[in-house]
């Protein structure tokens, strides 16, 4: 048995024969040519055919992955029509005098190793795009097409690396699952497995072997380990594993389209909470109605330094382009207390929970949150975003962030960034003080979401670190949940929603309670989303 480890793009078990990704193979060669208008023309030709073969991915891509994931089809006839593009190919084949082929071909290498060498993540992934457009050309050049590997059987694919063409090309019937030597998980394709449902592994590197083909294989997207040549012990242990996912499957399929609504008729949106761009295949496969928190201090905590601009914007963009069309609530960094990060440089204090965290680093250091904020509102552009905010205790505060944001709205339409004008902006009750004067807060916003956790510990003056308290530790306080009613009265009195993303929503106890203060929305961990939709389904 042969183990590899990669990376995870997407949950799941996969079991099968192993199938590597057969190209039609295409050598440049560098041939001296006399008629150069002639090979500009061919070029064109080629250029025009390809636009016209992108055209029908979209249409295909549209039907199977929605309108977001599709446009990465149009963003490859884009890549086809851009002039430095096209100059680029053009000048090789006038100045050199060489062939289309081989001007195409070192124009891709030149564009890939310049995308390449960008400090964004996002970035990084547009060098596999300009080399899947190039190879495109060199196909219809070569007579060969373009089309897609045709699968006889379910097999798991395997390749050095996948573009976005060649996975949307693929028999999904029969993809059991995809594993990579090499890939980006901000890459297109990686977007496109998630959205498909596919179990993914990528960076499994050299160990990846094509003389591995039409071996069994097992693909653990969950940890993202591939078994070549499974011994029975693995094999058994992976098809019990497999086994517990196809029934968690069957839960999805049972319940999966169907309404978040009691007996008597309330309905309630349930979302799903998440930390990083990998979790949303999760919020995906579950069938959220959205995502109800999305704790973006996980880019700082990831980071070595300050996430610029272009990267938390390339992260934010891509999440709301995967939810394609449904809310994605953004929370804005959270650093402090038990999340602390080196680069940020904050001093030792006696009670970090109680001292400078938040929102409060926010208001200190606006550079820091306007670089936030223009990223998110960039982002806007291309899904319904909303952006709440944490720790708040003060109108004074909520004011402050708005005229924050003006500015930035401001900045960005001198610089000519599209960004939706309409965009929710909310805070988080998880403060007494909050709650106290939430009726004024909600005259400034447009939700609430309670977060139970630090409300919980604000609340009853227990440190939810300390182990020694745990037997203090009331989440089900009367107190706590009084502070969650006085909220919801407040939020509904103003005409605005109201949930709660803390770990109390996903307390299934508590799920009639939460019904009865008429919450509007529940946002818990993606695996929680199913059992939360039955206990609501099988209210009164």
């Amino acid at each position: 048995m042969i183990t590899l480890t990669g990376k995870s793009v997407f949950g799941g078990i996969a079991i099968g024969p192993l199938v590597f990704y057969k190209r039609n193979e295409i050598t440049i060669k560098r041939n001296r040519i006399e008629d150069t208008e002639q090979e500009i023309r061919r070029f064109t030709d080629a250029r025009d055919q390809a636009v016209s073969q992108l055209k029908a991915l979209y249409e295909k891509a549209l039907e199977d992955v929605g309108e977001s994931n599709a446009m990465i089809f149009e963003i490859h006839q884009m890549m086809l029509e851009d002039l430095d593009y096209q100059e680029s190919v053009v000048n090789i084949i006038t100045t050199q005098g060489v062939n289309a082929e081989y001007a195409i071909g070192t124009t891709a290498d030149n564009f890939a190793a310049m995308f390449a060498a960008m400090d964004d993540a996002y970035m990084q992934g547009r060098a596999a795009d300009v080399k899947d457009v190039s190879e495109r050309l060199l196909q219809i050049l070569s007579d060969n097409g373009g089309e897609g590997m045709k699968l006889v059987e379910p097999a798991i694919i395997a390749a050095d690396d996948l573009v976005p063409s060649e996975t949307v090309q693929l028999d999904k019937d029969n993809v059991l699952s995809f594993i990579t030597m090499f890939g980006s998980a901000n890459s297109h394709t990686a977007i496109l497995a998630r959205t498909m449902n596919i179990p993914a592994v990528i960076g499994l590197g050299e160990a990846l072997k094509p003389e591995y083909d039409g071996r069994l294989a097992v693909v653990d997207g969950l940890e993202g380990v591939v078994y070549i040549d499974p011994d029975d012990a693995t094999l058994a242990k992976m098809r019990s594993k497999q086994a517990e996912e196809l029934a968690k499957k069957a839960l999805l399929e049972e319940l999966k389209g169907k309404e978040n609504v009691t007996k008597s008729g309330q309905k309630i949106h349930i979302y799903a909470n998440i930390g990083n761009l990998g979790d949303v295949g999760s919020v995906l496969k579950n069938d959220a109605g959205g995502i109800g928190l999305f704790r973006s201090e996980f880019l700082y905590l990831e980071s070595e330094t300050f996430p610029t601009e272009e990267q938390q914007f390339s992260v934010y963009k891509t999440v709301a382009e995967n939810m394609a069309g449904k809310r994605v609530i953004i929370r804005t960094l959270d650093i402090g207390a038990d999340k602390q990060v080196g680069y940020f440089g904050l001093a030792q204090e006696e009670n970090p929970a109680l001292g400078y965290r938040a929102i409060r680093i926010c208001l200190k250091q606006p550079e820091i949150f306007k670089t936030q904020l223009r990223a998110l509102y960039r982002a806007s552009a291309y899904g319904q975003i909303a952006i709440m905010f944490p720790m708040i205790i003060s109108v004074e505060e909520v004011r402050r962030i708005k005229d924050i944001v003006r500015e930035v709205k401001e900045e960005l339409r001198e610089e000519g960034f599209a960004f939706r004008e309409d965009l929710e902006l909310g805070i988080m009750i998880e403060t007494p003080a909050a709650v106290m004067v939430s009726r004024d807060l909600a005259k400034e916003v447009d939700f609430f979401s309670v977060g139970t956790n630090d409300l919980t510990q604000y609340t009853l003056a227990i440190d939810r670190q300390n182990q020694k308290l745990d037997d203090f530790y009331d989440a089900h306080h009367p107190a706590v949940l009084g502070m969650i009613r006085m909220a919801a009265e407040s939020a509904h009195a103003e005409g605005k929603w109201i949930g709660i993303c803390g770990e109390l929503a996903a307390d299934l106890s508590l799920t009639e309670v939460f019904l009865d203060m008429k919450i509007d929305e529940l946002s818990v961990a993606p695996s929680m989303v199913l059992p939360l939709r039955k206990k609501v389904r099988e209210s009164l």
